[in-house]
C-alpha cells in the first residue's frame, strides 16, 4: 500500500474557482467544471466554459469531488479548468489512470469516510495526500484496466441503445398520434391534428375512473400488496413492484386491480412521468397510495396502452402539469380535472394496434435495460475482486492497446 500523494504515485491539484464573469456558455476558453453536478457515467458533461481558468486538468487526469458528496470520480477527456468543488489527480511514474480510476471508484465510500464537517461534507488535500492506495506492477494495473474497460464499453452500449430506443419511442408517439397507422387524412381539432375517423372525448367517458370500496377485500385478507409512488416506474409500462402491509397499518389507499393504469398524481413524480400497468399482484387485487390515480380501460371501447402511452407524451404531461392545484412543489391533479382531459380516440381496433407498435419499443428497451443491468452487476462484483487481489491477472495474455491509448 502506498499514499496516493507520494511523489512517485499522484500529483494533487486542487481546484480554484476563478470569478464568475469569466464564465460562459458559449464554448470560449477551456471546459469548466465545479463537482459532482457536472459528473457523467465516465467523463464530466460540459455545460460552461471559463475563458480565464486558474486550475487546469489536463487529459486522463482523474476528477475527485471533494465537497457534499466527496468520494465521486471521473475521468478527464480533456484539458478543462476545475473549480473548489474538485480535485484534479494526475498519475505519476508507479500509477496508471485508468487503474487509479477504477481504484478510486471502488473506495469511494472510504474516500467519503476522509470527510469532515457535520452538515456538508468536505475533504482536503492533506487528507487525499494520506489516502492508502494498492498499486501492484504497472503492467498488471493495465491489464486489470483493459478488464474493467471492456464491461464499462458494453455498458456504454446498451446505455446507447436504450436512448435510442427512447428517442424513437418519443418521435414515434408524436407521429402515431398525429397521423394514426391508416394513412387517413388530417382534420384539425381543439387538441391539434389527427386522423378524420378519430374522435375527441373526455378521459372520462371512455376509460372508469371508479373504485370499489377497500373494505370489499379486507374482510378475507390480513396482508395486502402496496405499491407507493416511489415504486411507480418511469418510461416502462409494467410494474410487479410492491410491498405486503397488514390491513391495520393501511390508514388510507385506493383499492387497485391488475391491469389498472396508475398515475402519480403529485409534483414531481407526475411532472416526471411516474405511471405503469399494474401487474402481477396476488389474487389480482391490492390497494396504491392515496397520491395515484388508478385508471381501467372499460372492454370492448378502450384499450389501456393506448391511455398509458398517450399521457406519457410531452405537450401532454406539460398540458396537464399546468392545471395542477395546490401549493408549489406539492401541487396536484385532481381527478375530475383528469376525467374531463380530452384526448383523441380512435376505434378500438386500430387502438390495439398503435399499442403493440410501441410496446414492441418498449420491449426493446427492456431487453436492453436488463443487460445493461446484468452488466453493472458483474463490474461491481469483478472491479471489487480485482481491487482486492482476490483475482489476479500478471500472468494472463490480456490486450492492453484500448487502454494504453
Amino acid at each position: 500500500m502506498q499514499k496516493l500523494g507520494d511523489s512517485d504515485v499522484a500529483e494533487i491539484i486542487m481546484g480554484q474557482s476563478p470569478p464568475s464573469e469569466v464564465y460562459n456558455s458559449n464554448g470560449k476558453g477551456l471546459p469548466f467544471f465545479q463537482g459532482k453536478a457536472d459528473f457523467g457515467f465516465i467523463s464530466p458533461t460540459v455545460r460552461q466554459w471559463c475563458s480565464a481558468p486558474i486550475r487546469v486538468a489536463k487529459k486522463n487526469d482523474i476528477l475527485l469531488s471533494v465537497r457534499a458528496p466527496v468520494g465521486d470520480v471521473n475521468l478527464c477527456k480533456e484539458e478543462c479548468c476545475i473549480g473548489r468543488g474538485l480535485v484534479a489527480i494526475r498519475c505519476n511514474r508507479l500509477s496508471f489512470y485508468w487503474f487509479l480510476f477504477f481504484y478510486l471508484l471502488e473506495n469511494r465510500k472510504q474516500l467519503e469516510n476522509y470527510g469532515t464537517g457535520t452538515t456538508f461534507k468536505s475533504i482536503n488535500k492533506e487528507a487525499i495526500s494520506e489516502f492508502q492506495v494498492w498499486l501492484p506492477h504497472l503492467t498488471e494495473q493495465k491489464k486489470i484496466a483493459a478488464i474493467l474497460f471492456k464491461i464499462q464499453e458494453a455498458i456504454e452500449i446498451q446505455e446507447s441503445i436504450i436512448e435510442k430506443a427512447r428517442e424513437l419511442k418519443k418521435s414515434t408517439l408524436h407521429h402515431v398520434f398525429t397521423h394514426g397507422l391508416r394513412g387517413e387524412k388530417t382534420k384539425k381539432t381543439e387538441i391539434g391534428p389527427m386522423p378524420e375517423s378519430w374522435d375527441v372525448v373526455p378521459i372520462g367517458k371512455v376509460y372508469d375512473f371508479t373504485k370499489k370500496p377497500k373494505e370489499i377485500i379486507y374482510s378475507n385478507y390480513d396482508h395486502l400488496p402496496f405499491i407507493a409512488m416511489d415504486l411507480i416506474p418511469i418510461d416502462l409500462p409494467h410494474s410487479g413492484k410492491f410491498k405486503f402491509k397488514k390491513v391495520t397499518e393501511i390508514s388510507s389507499g385506493t383499492y387497485i386491480e391488475d391491469g389498472d393504469i396508475l398515475l402519480a398524481k403529485i409534483t414531481p413524480c407526475f411532472e416526471n412521468g411516474k405511471q405503469c400497468i399494474v401487474t402481477g399482484l396476488p389474487n389480482g387485487f391490492g390497494v396504491a397510495t392515496t397520491e395515484v390515480i388508478p385508471i381501467k380501460e372499460k372492454p370492448g371501447i378502450s384499450d389501456r396502452y393506448l391511455l398509458y402511452y398517450y399521457l406519457l407524451k410531452d405537450d401532454v404531461r406539460k398540458l396537464l402539469a399546468g392545471k395542477m392545484e395546490g401549493a408549489t412543489g406539492r401541487q396536484r391533479i385532481p381527478v375530475n380535472l383528469l376525467q374531463e382531459f380530452m384526448i383523441p380516440f380512435p376505434l378500438l381496433t386500430e387502438q390495439q394496434e398503435m399499442a403493440e407498435l410501441f410496446l414492441t419499443i418498449d420491449q426493446k428497451s427492456e431487453i436492453h435495460t436488463a443487460k445493461k443491468s446484468t452488466l453493472q452487476d458483474l463490474f461491481k462484483t469483478i472491479l471489487n475482486k480485482l481491487m482486492m487481489g482476490e483475482i489476479r491477472v500478471k500472468d494472463l495474455d490480456i490486450d492492453v492497446s484500448e487502454v494504453s491509448t
